[in-house]
């Protein structure tokens, strides 16, 4: 795997209801008691032990400059939208830097510059176009691709100058457009390590330490709020041995998480009829449960993202259960499920047409969590939905505090132009709207409090994803904490030997509404 320097990358998580902050060739601020879940915080001053700032710089990535030479062309990216996208961003780069182009850090250094673009909500797509426009007039030569492609002639209206529109995952036609207005250069027969030195894993744009791994491209169901099967199509699974050499690769990189992602993980595989293939030697179909198992294997921590309810997904706990105990929480398929209940009343989620919308989610929960009582769950949801009455949001409320969730965003409902949800009727105002998200989150918020308290005094081995020099502090996650949209572990009195992609075993001694603090230390 290869870091490349800090490139414009604006993200936008799923999970979450506002743009995340511009990254833009700086690093972001994240406040120790970080609102990853979109709850209003309390207002009175915080102090942890040795009065920490209230503000921490956390970098991009462990990214290191790369050497330029003079001639050789170089492509800006300007990268939006969910971890899905970012894996599509990372290929194109991967391809790019393969032909010989080199990534330029800023505007002024580039021959052209990519947008990859999100389109899933209104916000997105007017931030997907400011960013267009940005590029345009700071570089002038654009090529646009991505989620918001689709709408090539919404982008083309807007901004006329742009080079090239294609779609999302669109790969080889951004990389011919590339080709077309900045012709490749010629490759020296030269070792070169910028090419050479590219495996696998090919290029990331995550620090070196954790890694998404996309397991499969669109999605098989309809959602009446979503159009994401218009934008990437249905379900498309990578084979099975694809997934294990990319996994593998990484692992052999250095990375110490891996992020398993799609738009439907638990669907992995059925549009190959989980076809067999042999990997190191044994067969491997390309099914969840059989990835599961075999990343579970590789001695490294595995996060499952986008996971829904189905009843095969038990299985899956299972072997998250016992591989932590087998690791000590070192490694293996991490407690941790990432699934998007959206609702929880009967009459809204037949409205969203949502998958296993039949399955009693209650009971589900708490058979995982007889199987492996550390399990943690994180969900988003939706408030406000067409339809949606006093009635539905109260049901929700019930249902949030009988499940008692670790980690929740939400939204209040917006329309998405070409859902079939825009012409539901019964919209509720957005005053309304904003009121339930405010009393969803408030009760989640004391829900969060509430559960990490439970974890003073427990030993956790932590993931540490940066160094506070200033402060003397590790800013760590556990196995309950997913990058960028969940809390973190902050470790006090660290030494000079700990470094970002350490893990540490640490006992907690401090928890707020939604992190946790120890000292560094024998546990």
């Amino acid at each position: 795997m290869m870091i490349l320097p800090a490139i414009l990358i604006r993200q936008y998580h799923s999970s979450q209801t506002t743009m995340s902050s511009p990254i833009v060739f700086h690093p972001k601020t994240v406040h120790p008691k970080t609102n990853n879940q979109n709850t209003p915080l309390p207002s009175e001053p915080y102090h942890h032990k040795a009065n920490h700032n209230q503000n921490r710089s956390i970098a991009q990535s462990g990214a290191v400059a790369t050497s330029t030479s003079n001639g050789t062309p170089k492509i800006g990216f300007v990268s939006l939208g969910c971890p899905k996208a970012l894996v599509d961003s990372e290929r194109i780069i991967t391809e790019l830097t393969y032909e010989g182009y080199q990534v330029a850090n800023d505007y002024d250094g580039a021959d052209l510059v990519v947008v990859n673009t999100c389109g899933f909500i209104e916000s997105a797509v007017q931030e997907s176009l400011d960013a267009i426009g940005e590029a345009i007039n700071k570089n002038g030569k654009v090529i646009v691709t991505g989620c918001l492609g689709k709408d090539a002639e919404k982008i083309r209206t807007m901004h006329p100058a742009v080079l090239a529109v294609t779609g999302a995952h669109a790969y080889e036609e951004v990389i011919s457009a590339v080709n077309h207005h900045v012709p490749k250069p010629a490759k020296s027969k030269e070792y070169d390590p910028k090419i050479d030195l590219i495996n696998d894993a090919g290029i990331k744009l995550t620090p070196k330490h954790y890694a998404y791994v996309k397991i499969s491209e669109g999605c098989n169901h309809r959602c009446t709020f979503c159009i994401i099967p218009s934008l990437r199509g249905d379900l498309v699974s990578r084979p099975i041995d694809g997934v294990m050499k990319e996994a593998v690769a990484l692992k052999k990189s250095g990375v110490k998480e891996l992020l398993v992602i799609s738009q439907d993980t638990s669907a992995y595989g059925v549009d190959l009829k989980y076809k067999t293939v042999f990997w190191e030697g044994w067969p491997l179909k390309s099914k969840f449960y059989d990835m599961c198992e075999a990343m579970s294997k590789l001695g490294i921590w595995v996060r499952l993202h986008y996971v829904y309810p189905y009843p095969h997904v038990d299985a899956v706990v299972q072997i998250m259960a016992d591989s932590m105990a087998a690791s000590g929480g070192t490694g293996g398929l991490l407690p941790y499920l990432d699934i998007p209940f959206q609702h929880a009343s009967p009459s809204v989620l037949k409205a969203m047409k949502r998958p296993a919308m039949s399955e009693n989610t209650l009971e589900r929960i708490q058979a995982w969590r007889a199987i492996c009582p550390d399990i943690v769950i994180r969900s988003t949801f939706v408030v406000g939905f067409p339809g949606e009455t006093d009635e539905d949001f109260e049901y929700l409320l019930d249902w949030l505090t009988k499940a008692r969730l670790d980690r929740v965003g939400c939204f209040t409902y917006s329309e998405v132009e070409g859902a079939v949800a825009n012409d539901l009727p019964n919209p509720v105002p957005e005053e309304i709207k904003q009121a339930r998200y405010e009393r969803l989150m408030a009760l989640q918020q004391k829900i969060s409090a509430e559960k990490l308290a439970e974890k003073v005094g427990k030993t956790l081995v932590v993931l540490v994803d940066e160094i506070d020099t200033e402060e003397n502090i590790a800013i760590c996650r556990s196995y309950a904490d997913a990058p960028e949209i969940d809390g973190h572990v902050y470790v006090d009195n660290i030494d000079a030997t700990v470094k970002a992609g350490d893990m540490l075993t640490v006992v907690i001694d401090e928890a707020s509404d939604y992190d946790l603090f120890a000292s560094f230390g024998p546990a």
